[in-house]
């Protein structure tokens, strides 16, 4: 089931894109404030953020460009008036579409499938390596069939590190990469994901310790030597 990130600081406006999308296979999380959206995608994961325009504090450009700063998540803005600079503008800062309200129900699913469509072409969704399984499309990792629960930048990390083996990552790369140079985090803020992420598998059976390798003085690599 695809998740939806809806942002609107009305809560009968939240109601109302709940009910039309649901229905559809979709699971709604409700936020009504741009920080609160931006600190939920800090930690968990969402396939679209349909973000209202105008909203107090943090409007929707700057949340917009704020979730663009550490994802390429799709966006869909909502805007009461089909105003084209304020559609350029959005566009311009990260926005994949926009829906003017009131909207038609039928054509915000359309948008919604259109986007996600649009933005998982050309990507590879599948990355494999003795028995893990990192599904990017529909973000679920697995070793063995055993579902492991990452957060989202716990798998982006082990996603960088599958899919370029044996290269050895500097932790200002991973910084540059993962965490965009976010001024508040630290190389412990790294080491303690970098731990978690052994910790989990290595709870499931994978012999992480020979592949995921510290490089003192340097950074992390993946190592295939080995494998099979």
């Amino acid at each position: 089931m695809r998740t939806v990130l809806l942002v609107d600081d009305e809560k009968r406006m939240l109601d109302l894109l709940e009910l039309y999308i649901t229905p559809h296979g979709y699971k709604c999380v409700k936020k009504q404030s741009g920080k609160d959206a931006t600190e939920f995608l800090e930690n968990e994961r969402a396939d679209l953020v349909i973000l209202d325009i105008m909203m107090p504090d943090l409007d929707g450009w700057q949340t917009c460009a704020k979730i663009r700063e550490t994802s390429d998540i799709p966006i869909i803005m909502l805007t009461a008036r089909d105003d084209k600079e304020e559609v350029v503008k959005g566009l311009k800062i990260g926005a994949d579409d926009y829906i003017t309200k009131p909207f038609n129900e039928k054509e915000l699913l359309a948008r919604m499938e259109a986007v996600m469509r649009r933005t998982k072409n050309d990507k590879e969704d599948i990355l494999k390596f003795k028995g893990l399984v990192l599904n990017e499309e529909a973000y679920e990792f697995t070793f063995e069939k055993q579902s492991i629960s990452l957060t989202p930048k716990e798998y982006s990390l082990l996603a960088l590190f599958i899919s370029n083996p044996n290269k050895v990552f500097t932790r200002d790369h991973l910084l540059t990469t993962i965490w965009k140079y976010n001024s508040d985090v630290e190389d412990r803020t790294i080491d303690s994901h970098i731990r978690n992420v052994r910790e989990k598998l290595r709870h499931v059976g994978f012999p992480v310790d020979e592949h995921l390798k510290t490089v003192w003085g340097v950074g992390y690599k993946w190592s295939t030597e080995g494998e099979q």
